[in-house]
């Protein structure tokens, strides 16, 4: 029997009357189902209780969500301030160990917003928190409206390296995009490459040096009614179909997409 190919997603935590909760938005599960096209299945944030490689063992792709929480700097070897929360250390007690064997394993790995800043800590980069207050920068957080379809409109360009992932899947070596972050990349991850960048300067896009597979973030949120998208399609679709050839290198017999 065929099947579409599981993509798992680490949820969020949050606590409420004394219970522990584990989450993802809709969006991301959304863009999963529709856009690449594979079964997505939320990976709970407790690592005391999983077995990574075991776990890894039942997937084809690991999507990284964004999320309201930020990496604690710790992690990436700087103090902690109020400019710096709300935290998530369960979500970065599984997340960072995760994503750091999905690399090894040429597993496909797709991070977005938090999970895009993830993926360069792991690495050996680092943050800056509240972007904004940089000389010159841009103002990349959403704007203060309850309509979702203005927060997530989209706010500025992005100039895509000519030669690189993005520009093989998009076709193109401008775009714009949406911006709902006020932290970013400071120190670029050795092991990554930059694939797009904003007009201030702040990486928009990189993808894993040397991967064995799709290994690719955006700090933008392609997942938002990504079935609207054309360039989120694309860049769904690539994942999708990289998640496709990873089950069929296991042998696993793939459903034919649509």
């Amino acid at each position: 029997m065929s099947y579409l190919p599981l993509v798992g997603l680490p949820a969020d935590t949050h606590e409420n009357a004394g219970f522990m909760y584990h989450s993802i938005g809709d969006k991301y599960v959304r863009a999963v189902a529709e856009a690449a096209q594979c079964t997505p299945v939320m990976i709970p944030s407790m690592i005391d209780a999983l077995e990574i490689d075991a776990l890894l063992d039942h997937f084809d792709g690991i999507l990284m969500t964004g999320a309201v929480s930020n990496v604690h700097p710790p992690h990436y070897g700087e103090q902690p301030s109020a400019d710096h929360e709300p935290y998530d250390h369960a979500r970065d007690a599984t997340t960072l160990k995760l994503i750091d064997r999905v690399i090894a394993r040429g597993i496909p790995l797709f991070c977005i917003c938090r999970g895009f800043q993830e993926l360069n800590v792991v690495m050996g980069g680092t943050l800056e928190t509240e972007l904004q207050r940089g000389e010159g920068r841009l103002d990349h957080r959403a704007p203060k409206n309850d309509n979702v379809d203005i927060r997530y409109a989209p706010a500025h360009a992005i100039n895509i390296r000519p030669g690189g992932m993005l520009e093989k899947i998009l076709g193109k070596r401008e775009t714009m995009v949406n911006s709902i972050h006020r932290q970013g990349i400071k120190r670029l991850a050795p092991g990554l490459a930059v694939e797009a960048t904003a007009p201030d300067g702040i990486i928009e896009a990189v993808s894993v040096r040397d991967a064995k597979t799709f290994a690719f973030g955006t700090q933008w949120h392609p997942e938002f009614k990504a079935m609207n998208n054309p360039d989120s399609v694309k860049i769904f679709a690539a994942f999708g179909e990289a998640v496709r050839a990873h089950a069929k290198a296991r042998g696993v017999l793939v459903k034919r997409s649509a």
